[in-house]
């Protein structure tokens, strides 16, 4: 599998990256164990967890159970140096992680140190800010964000105290690499500045939400990643599972995530599902599965870093593996264009 360099560090992840969220609620244990199995067996060395994981609810009696499930992978197999890991950190308002409280220099050592021993690892490869304390764009924010609240001063005196905290573990060898989840532009911009400026860790990766249904990304921060080498990593490449197709026509297969959030975080509209078909159209007329052509055409844009994706069966798994040998014509991504204009943002 194409392998992309993250960031400035020096450090490869595969073009797919194994997401993990379901891990410990909708998959057991066993379930988690063979799809790293199967990944690795494909050529991905990337997987993509956090500290709030599963998903579908959070709950506080399942938060780490992700982080444990892969753990006790490490333990049992003794193959973590095949593996890029990558966690996170949770924020502000995050109810079942320190109460709640914003990231700082006081949570860092506590959150890197709980993620480690749930792992069973000496070091995670790359560490990830999941929210901004300031707010975010992101999960459908960006039609009603107010930046009213925002302290200037304050947010990149935080920015400069978290960095010299995250220079402390990479010192201790807790961490290699720095990356950011659902951030912005300027936000990211600064991060950089401050990194550079003060010779602290340098933002790797940006997190994102990104598919044929969300392309937020593909302006300014598009070219951010570009030019500062910092590439996406691209989550809900099939929107949730709607770019699957098994979602339309009112469909509701047992077990799915609309089983268990019924608005999909926000994607659930009528516009979502006109937008799906029409390129579960393009797939047909070109002879491609759905999923395959979501995570191929992600895999083409020119700042990707790696797109994360998750299965709840090794059959959904071989499918999605399976967008590393899919190369996409001119003229169906000329279609993916077209269809895009039509249906921009449609949630």
């Amino acid at each position: 599998m194409k392998k992309n360099r993250l960031g400035r560090t020096g450090i490869e992840v595969s073009a797919l990256c194994l997401g993990s969220m379901t891990w410990g609620s909708q998959n057991t244990t066993a379930e988690g164990h063979a799809q790293i199995d199967r990944a690795l067996e494909r050529g991905i060395n990337f997987i993509d967890t956090a500290e709030m994981y599963p998903v579908n609810p959070v709950a506080k009696d399942t938060i780490g159970r992700t982080e444990k499930v892969i753990g006790d992978w490490f333990a049992k197999s003794g193959r973590r140096e095949e593996v890029i890991l990558a966690s996170k950190h949770s924020g502000e308002g995050m109810a079942h992680a320190r109460d709640g409280a914003p990231i700082s220099s006081k949570t860092i050592p506590e959150a890197v140190e709980g993620s480690l021993r749930r792992l069973k690892t000496d070091y995670i490869d790359l560490y990830q800010f999941h929210w901004p304390n300031r707010g975010s764009y992101m999960f459908r924010q960006n039609w009603s964000f107010d930046p009213s609240g925002q302290d200037r001063a304050a947010t990149l005196a935080h920015m400069e105290d978290t960095l010299e905290a995250l220079q402390k573990q990479v010192d201790k060898g807790n961490i290699r690499a720095f990356g950011l989840s659902n951030e912005s532009a300027w936000g990211t911009a600064q991060w950089l500045r401050l990194s550079e400026d003060k010779g602290l860790p340098r933002v790797a990766s940006i997190q994102n939400e990104y598919s044929l249904l969300c392309r937020l990304y593909d302006t300014d921060l598009a070219e951010l990643s570009v030019n500062e080498d910092v590439g996406l990593l691209a989550f809900s490449p099939l929107a949730a599972g709607l770019l699957t197709g098994k979602y339309q026509g009112g469909a509701m297969p047992d077990g799915s995530r609309m089983t268990l959030n019924e608005s999909l975080g926000g994607r659930k509209t009528k516009r979502a599902f006109k937008a799906v078909e029409a390129y579960l159209d393009i797939a047909a007329r070109h002879g491609l599965d759905p999923v395959q052509l979501a995570l191929a055409w992600c895999m083409t844009r020119p700042f990707m870093g790696s797109v994360i994706f998750g299965a709840t069966s090794v059959g959904q798994l071989d499918v999605a593996l399976g967008a590393a040998e899919v190369a996409l014509s001119d003229d169906v991504r000329e279609e993916i264009d077209a269809a895009h204009r039509a249906h921009p943002m449609p949630f």
